[in-house]
């Protein structure tokens, strides 16, 4: 829908108009256009996406264009990772509809994006094996992942067998399609959380991870991101192989007390300002 709203957008610009005239200098006066509307960098890099979408498979898919012209995108400013506590995660999962809770703790074990989740067949779990697998086609990289099932995640899939007999979760006998539903949004309410949105259970998983110690290179693979860069955006959560190098600073403080003005090479007389009597 967002798509088609962004589509209609664009066709005073673009319709009618042979692919070769779309040039970079028409996209950068459609990028100008829409800031005009006072719209944020982001909001306007997702109607550029689009844009840039199409251009690419009209060279690389369907062969119309021997070359796309470049999209130049708009900076965006680093956006905080929102991640939930363990706290604010019990809460949210007890007042949530058993088979969105149900979903949501397998997200928060596994990593998983909402499409692998709601698309889960059972041929791609192994209980006994405490394995799951998405393929490359199912992935956003194209890059197969392996998600290996801890407790919660082999508990949770555990509830789900003998409800459907291809999809792992469903609800009242269908397969599940959508998770941001009214139930969803009325769950967060309820558990007082605000600015959240279901893909952020994947980075709470991520920083839960970083936190506890999970090296990059290892959630990197556990997470099916194709570039270390991906990665990164969770790296100031952890400072463990910080610590030597800040405890260094600590070798250079002295054994005394400054704010007391005590001097460890003085009595306890001359501490107090007194002089030890003479015998």
């Amino acid at each position: 829908m967002m798509d088609k709203a962004r589509f209609r957008w664009l066709h005073p610009y673009f319709g009618g108009k042979p692919l070769e005239a779309i040039t970079r200098t028409l996209i950068d006066k459609v990028t100008e256009a829409k800031l005009a509307e006072g719209v944020s960098n982001s909001t306007a890099n997702r109607l550029l996406e689009v844009i840039r979408a199409i251009l690419r498979k009209c060279v690389n898919d369907w062969e119309w264009l021997d070359k796309a012209p470049h999209v130049r995108m708009l900076k965006e400013p680093a956006r905080r990772i929102r991640f939930l506590t363990h706290a604010e995660a019990e809460r949210l999962i007890a007042v949530l509809p058993v088979h969105l809770a149900d979903m949501a703790v397998f997200a928060l074990a596994t990593g998983l994006r909402q499409a692998n989740i709601t698309g889960l067949p059972w041929s791609q779990v192994d209980l006994v094996r405490r394995l799951a697998w998405i393929h490359p086609d199912q992935a956003k990289a194209r890059k197969a992942i392996a998600v290996p099932l801890n407790d919660d995640a082999v508990a949770c899939i555990s509830k789900q067998l003998g409800k459907h007999p291809e999809r792992v979760f469903s609800f009242r006998g269908r397969p599940i399609t959508q998770v941001s539903t009214k139930a969803w949004y009325a769950a967060l309410e309820r558990a007082g959380i605000e600015d959240f949105r279901w893909h952020d259970l994947r980075h709470t998983w991520a920083s839960w991870h970083v936190q506890g110690g999970t090296p990059l290179y290892a959630l990197q693979e556990l997470g099916g991101w194709e570039s270390p860069e991906m990665v990164r955006r969770y790296a100031h959560l952890s400072a463990d192989h910080l610590a030597p190098y800040a405890n260094q600073l600590a070798m250079l403080r002295k054994p005394c007390d400054a704010e007391k003005g005590t001097n460890p090479s003085q009595g306890p007389e001359k501490q107090k300002g007194q002089l030890p009597l003479s015998s």
